[in-house]
């Protein structure tokens, strides 16, 4: 025991026995660490598995694309024509384009068209101007011209034959001073929702037979549908190929006569 110099007694104990310093534990211990190994290997083997089963499900399919096609005939016919024409005031050329109008729907009419297959649309006016030049060709200004009048008619019918004729033959209105433009006649078929479901069932019953036939020959047995796909219906002009084939769909409205198609998909599993 000693004391210091301001009087007070100060203690200094001392031991022999030694000092262990343990360590504080912290994070993971092996056996954590033991046990996020064994997780992921048992997902790693889960993972192998389920893809290993994936594969062989779907190695074990069997699929085939059928097809199917129809030639068929327009049942019903439109056919436009355009008349103009052309005047200094709007009422002169109102009076015009009126009197054209009553000159072709007669003409249609005399020529076995039904007054019901022949609709007028509303009549279309332009200001018209003219280009004024100089002498030397140079251009100086644009002035009025009178106006510019046109309407055209449009024939919806089943007679195909008789629709066909008259819109070949519009010589009688062009001697007479009309000024009519014929548009070339479009072709529809108003049952071509029931050819598209006939040739719907034809095509899968064509893909079902190659799946059959694939099958067979290789000694297999298909068993429940898995997949379908339904291809675009392709409607061209007959016997003219593929070439006129799109991407979403060909729609001929230029041909009397017209060949559709389509394609159907089937997957099925093998027993």
């Amino acid at each position: 025991m000693e004391e210091n110099n301001t009087g007070n007694t100060e203690t200094e104990v001392t031991s022999n026995k030694p000092v262990t310093i343990r360590p504080v534990k912290t994070g993971i211990g092996w056996g954590g660490v033991l046990i996020i190994c064994l997780s992921v290997i048992i997902a790693a083997g889960l993972l192998a598995f389920g893809l290993s089963r994936f594969r062989s499900v779907e190695s074990h399919t069997i699929g085939a694309t059928g097809s199917a096609s129809v030639d068929f005939e327009s049942d019903l016919i439109i056919w436009r024509g355009t008349f103009n024409t052309h005047a200094y005031t709007t009422d002169q050329a109102f009076r015009q384009i009126k009197d054209d109008a009553a000159s072709v729907k007669k003409y249609l009419i005399d020529n076995g068209i039904k007054e019901d297959e022949i609709v007028l649309s509303s009549i279309s006016v332009r200001q018209a101007e003219r280009d004024v030049y100089s002498d030397d060709g140079e251009f100086r200004y644009s002035e009025f011209d009178g106006y510019d009048l046109w309407q055209t008619i449009t024939v919806t019918s089943g007679d195909i034959d008789k629709v066909e004729k008259v819109s070949r033959d519009v010589t009688d209105l062009l001697e007479s001073g009309i000024e009519f433009d014929s548009d070339l006649p479009e072709y529809y078929c108003t049952t071509l929702d029931d050819v598209k479901l006939d040739l719907i069932g034809k095509a899968t019953e064509n893909a079902r037979d190659r799946i059959d036939i694939i099958a067979q020959a290789a000694g297999a047995v298909p068993g429940k549908l898995v997949n379908s796909n339904l291809g675009v219906f392709q409607i061209v002009a007959k016997n003219s190929g593929t070439q006129d084939y799109t991407y979403d769909g060909a729609f001929d409205t230029s041909s009397r006569w017209k060949t559709a198609s389509i394609t159907v998909k089937l997957e099925y599993e093998l027993k």
